[in-house]
């Protein structure tokens, strides 16, 4: 297949299977998603939708939050791990929100990255989210699928997420993103991966990389 083929093959398969796409991360609107990405990094999805319904039950707007500590905010989120970076970045930003932003969620790149542990992944998310503005945030799911459907060179996220804006059409990319976490989840996760179930990777994937799993199951 071509480069063009394949990326017709990965869209129409990814909709066969996921026409109802859902969001991984529970919220209400763009703060709770805000702070629900913030806490994901280096977690996992499941863990943090158990906690953030403990700290949104005490805060869920930026007015609220800054009436909580920095150490009462960590003591809720500890179990979703780097709790000192995360509740700081938690507090800051609402204070940050409220004194620039009027309590609102900014809706720009560039205003979302200026607020305490907000990188780039964490606005992307919220841009395509919450207000479903054309991104494409690069988690690890989609960092090892683009490579193994050699559609991107591996070397970094941020390449990855060139590679991904450059072949996919921007009106799919807030669906795409999604459906292809989920897709990395269920049928091609890095590990307990069955190549056999991975329908994408059997049909596009790069040679090298099946070339290795084929080894590793005869060894």
């Amino acid at each position: 297949m071509t480069k063009q083929e394949s990326v017709i093959f990965v869209i129409n398969t990814l909709n066969k299977l996921y026409p109802e796409i859902p969001i991984p991360l529970d919220h209400k609107d763009p703060y709770t998603l805000l702070i629900a990405v913030l806490m994901s990094a280096q977690s996992t999805d499941v863990r943090v939708n158990q906690i953030t319904p403990l700290l949104f039950e005490r805060a869920d707007n930026p007015y609220d939050m800054i009436k909580l500590t920095v150490e009462e905010i960590r003591e809720i989120i500890k179990p979703v791990g780097l709790s000192p970076m995360k509740s700081k970045g938690i507090h800051g930003l609402s204070e940050i929100l409220i004194e620039k932003h009027n309590g609102k969620v900014p809706q720009s790149f560039e205003e979302l990255e200026a607020l305490p542990a907000v990188g780039h992944k964490t606005a992307s998310v919220v841009m395509s989210q919450a207000f479903g503005i054309p991104a494409f945030p690069v988690d690890t799911h989609i960092h090892r699928l683009m490579y193994r459907w050699n559609l991107s060179s591996g070397k970094n996220v941020v390449q990855t997420e060139k590679d991904a804006k450059r072949f996919f059409p921007k009106e799919l990319w807030n669906d795409l993103h999604l459906q292809i976490i989920w897709y990395g989840r269920e049928y091609s996760p890095a590990r307990g991966w069955n190549l056999d179930k991975d329908i994408i990777t059997k049909a596009i994937g790069r040679k090298s990389v099946i070339k290795d799993y084929i080894k590793t199951k005869k060894s």
